[in-house]
């Protein structure tokens, strides 16, 4: 047991899956939890009765400043704005502020791939866990997690020296750590999380705490054609390597597309490492996460044949352009991971038959103007559902003739929506749920809402 946490007053802010591992973990090391969440009471029971052997306090339905008296540090789920009052109360009176990912880092023994991004974060993660898995087949274990499954704190003990994890890192955990991993990679940024964030500067900064924390050993991994990421390679400390679709002009280390081949260059040397057509997944946008997969890969070690196994065969991550059923000709996609325009104008672009689109949910103050031009270019009817109705159907002008979209319609909850689209799609369309907003006006989270989506359209006759 690690004696450091014994008796430790700790005031963990966020029932969520973050701030529950964490409750965990840290009771089950002595310390003295506080557990608080400014969700109603009525959770509060459930709760309780999961931790009841750990003798955790819980308090719930707000955040009174009365916790932080005696407690001697704060624990942050990745869902808390830092602006929140009783968090600033607490670095005016010097109480110090963590998260599960940086205890984490604090006690892991072995090597950590961390992978961050506005978009492409867990489809890369997971493809990176089937290329080292791959590898590792007999003694040594590889652990993914972090933003994705279930938060590997409760793990760490028992991960070993020879083991390899895999963190997919949100803005959310990087912004109050103060540890990089030895591999770390940038997929892209982009407009994301401005509701929480505020300024395109601050949430860059967050990103960036990916590679600040490095050392002159590790490894930084940039995507050169996005700038929000290129532009942080004078921020890395040890080798730079980089991932793009086109062969790049310098001699670092660099994955690229040529004549239908993903390659990788390395000192001077070309690798190729698998054909365009043995990768299964849809859409531009995932064949850059390949080109980030396989950089990353590489520079973790993991030979030519592990990586290619590791793409054969993969389909994607569920909510994420998942195809869910065909139905009277008509073909359904989950994508619910779309919470920004950006990430529902990639899912667009992948698809070339007619598309109906489900778009909705809550805003994170992010633009839309340039998704609703692709919409005017690219789709046929679109069905908006949840908080965002009013905003999106401004963006988008309405309905005008000789101009796409044929039909826009409005909907109050998306299981409306999802009847609405059966309605109007026809034989040799796609049904494309990609909402462009976060879930929260209706769901728990993303995976929830793809989970309801699956199902409603499961029922469909």
């Amino acid at each position: 047991m690690n004696n450091e946490w014994k008796g430790k007053r700790v005031l963990i802010i966020g029932a969520a899956r973050q701030g529950l591992a964490l409750t965990r973990y840290l009771s089950a090391h002595g310390a003295i939890v506080t557990l608080n969440d400014s969700q109603s009471e009525e959770i509060k029971s459930s709760i309780q009765e999961e931790l009841t052997p750990l003798s955790v306090t819980c308090v719930f339905g707000g955040h009174p400043e009365s916790l932080l008296e005696n407690t001697d540090l704060v624990c942050v789920s990745g869902g808390v704005p830092l602006d929140l009052p009783i968090l600033k109360q607490a670095i005016s009176n010097g109480i110090p502020l963590t998260n599960d990912s940086q205890i984490f880092f604090n006690y892991v023994k072995a090597p950590v791939i961390g992978i961050t991004g506005s978009a492409g974060k867990t489809t890369t993660t997971t493809l990176v866990g089937r290329m080292a898995q791959h590898l590792f087949q007999n003694g040594r274990k590889v652990w993914v997690g972090g933003n994705i499954g279930n938060p590997l704190l409760e793990s760490v003990g028992e991960i070993e020296k020879d083991d390899l994890v895999i963190l997919e890192l949100s803005s959310f955990q990087l912004e109050l750590m103060s540890t990089s991993p030895e591999i770390a990679a940038v997929l892209n940024i982009t407009p994301n999380h401005l509701d929480r964030h505020r300024t395109m500067k601050s949430y860059t900064d967050a990103k960036a705490n990916i590679l600040i924390h490095q050392a002159h050993s590790d490894i930084a991994i940039l995507n050169r054609e996005d700038p929000g990421s290129w532009n942080l390679k004078n921020l890395v400390k040890g080798r730079l390597s980089s991932f793009g679709q086109q062969k790049p002009q310098e001699s670092y280390s660099a994955s690229f597309i040529e004549n239908g081949h993903i390659s990788y260059l390395r000192e001077g040397k070309i690798i190729e490492l698998l054909t365009t057509s043995e990768i299964e997944l849809k859409g531009k946008h995932n064949l850059i996460n390949v080109l980030a997969a396989c950089a990353i890969a590489l520079e973790a070690g993991i030979p030519d044949e592990s990586i290619r196994e590791g793409v054969k065969g993969f389909t994607g991550v569920a909510h994420r352009l998942e195809f869910v059923r065909e139905l009277h000709g008509v073909r359904w996609y989950n994508d619910s991971i779309a919470t920004a325009p950006e990430r529902t104008s990639a899912a667009i672009l992948s698809v070339t038959e007619p598309i109906v689109l489900l778009l909705g949910g809550r805003d994170k103050d992010l633009p839309w103007n340039d998704l609703a031009d692709l919409i005017h270019q690219r789709v046929d009817h679109v069905v908006i559902f949840g908080e965002l109705c009013e905003k999106v159907l401004s963006v988008l002008g309405g309905v005008k003739p000789d101009r796409k979209p044929q039909t826009i319609s409005l909907c109050i909850e998306l299981k409306d929506a999802v009847q609405k689209a059966n309605e109007i799609a026809e034989a040799g369309d796609v049904v494309l749920f990609s909402p462009g907003g976060t879930s929260f006006d209706a769901f728990k989270d993303f995976e929830e809402r793809g989970e309801f989506f699956r199902s409603w359209v499961n029922q469909l006759s």
